[in-house]
């Protein structure tokens, strides 16, 4: 005798209602959601569950143990991945043959595939962005000392930030959790990663989604560097002598600046005392956004925050409050200015984007409209013109991205 089993941290009785019995890729339209997929190796369906929506997948019994277990712990390292749901087994179909398990997560709001995104008409510099944001996961997921084993753009999700992405992992299937990673672990994660994405580009190419000039080559190329460039930046020693020691605060600050806290610093001084070598040994991401948190208690992303604390710090300047309580001042920013503008915004739009998205891009909005009209636009009417000539026209990045309700997109099945 065959018994449902669901292993999770908090199960939803809700599951048990899913038509457990079918195959995940003859499930009936009705319980499904229509969001955009990536391609994937394994069946994958998206489904609305006690006002969510989950993400399932079919796989091997083993496996999913052992996505699921990765996925907790890359979740309390606070590397950005898809939230872990459960594992369910013993799946028959009607006739009592044995069906596969399914890996259940949550769905990140606001996120697309990379196929979604290009399908969109995205500006020309798209690819270089998500290279990026996809560069900066892989180095926060190899800080951790998480070996990925199959980096790619189809096994990663975007979600807008300010002007970039942020990316997630999604599959962990083929990872594996260290201490720390060898060099030769790293290189070969790189270096699979640039396979892949040039490989994925030049499907795109050949679906008429990205312009058949883009150098994919030199796109992927370019993962490669900026990997390089931001490891270094992050975990490099460097050298300098007594004389020097400011660089010590100046090499905190550009961290700083580059999303990351420094937790703790390694120093080491010449035996003759001539110089001094430091390296970062701690270094955790999110610095801005962390500040925000601490602020206002919004939970943004990176750049987002760092882009909302700006305007934090003009409105400080203009309310001439420089020397009052940081924190005062950024709860009356985060009422008059933030949840002003947020709520001024007709609800059935506000949906469309992330708040702080949304807040982003009209800032970018009223930037562009003053310029055009030589004088400074207060922000309520450049918020209504945003809604207006911009909001109104977008897709609705939040649910059925990329597709109408109700319909379902192909079968995803390698």
């Amino acid at each position: 005798m065959h018994t449902l089993q669901i292993t999770a941290s908090a199960p939803d009785p809700a599951l048990l209602d899913l038509p457990w019995k079918i195959p995940l890729a003859e499930w009936p339209d009705e319980v499904l959601a229509a969001l955009p997929r990536g391609i994937s190796r394994h069946v994958v369906r998206f489904v609305r569950l006690s006002g969510r929506v989950i993400a399932i997948k079919e796989i091997g019994e083993t496996v999913a143990y052992r996505e699921f277990e990765l996925l907790r712990q890359l979740r309390k390292l606070e590397v950005p991945s898809v939230v872990p749901v459960g594992v369910i087994t013993g799946r028959v179909d009607e006739h009592g043959e044995r069906l596969e398990a399914v890996l259940v997560t949550e769905h990140l709001q606001f996120s697309l595939p990379y196929r979604a995104l290009f399908s969109q008409a995205l500006r020309p510099d798209t690819a270089l962005r998500l290279i990026d944001a996809l560069a900066v996961l892989l180095v926060r997921v190899h800080l951790t000392g998480f070996y990925w084993g199959d980096v790619s753009l189809s096994n990663t999700l975007f979600r807008r930030d300010a002007e970039t992405f942020s990316a997630y992992l999604v599959d962990a299937e083929t990872g594996d959790l260290h201490r720390t990673l060898t060099p030769g672990q790293r290189n070969y994660d790189v270096d699979l990663a640039r396979t892949n994405i040039i490989g994925e580009l030049m499907d795109l190419v050949a679906g008429e989604l990205l312009d058949e000039e883009v150098d994919v080559i030199a796109i992927g190329d370019r993962l490669v560097e900026r990997y390089a460039s931001l490891w270094d930046a992050l975990t490099g020693a460097e050298s300098f002598t007594h004389a020097e020691r400011w660089r010590v605060a100046a090499r905190i600050e550009a961290l700083n600046e580059l999303g990351f806290d420094v937790g703790e610093l390694e120093m080491t001084t010449d035996i003759d005392g001539t110089s001094v070598r430091i390296q970062p040994k701690v270094v955790d991401a999110g610095h801005h956004s962390r500040r925000l948190m601490r602020l206002t208690g919004l939970d943004v992303q990176e750049n987002q925050a760092r882009r909302l604390l700006n305007d934090l710090d003009a409105y400080r300047a203009a309310t001439e409050r420089q020397n009052d309580d940081e924190e005062w001042v950024a709860h009356d920013w985060l009422r008059l200015v933030f949840e002003h503008t947020v709520q001024s915004v007709p609800r059935d739009l506000r949906r469309k984007l992330e708040p702080a998205q949304l807040f982003h891009e009209i800032l970018d909005h009223r930037w562009f409209i003053s310029e055009r009209a030589g004088r400074d636009v207060p922000l309520p009417e450049a918020t209504a013109s945003y809604v207006e000539n911009v909001l109104r026209h977008r897709p609705d990045e939040k649910s059925l991205l990329g597709l109408a309700p109700g319909e379902t997109d192909p079968d995803f099945t390698e």
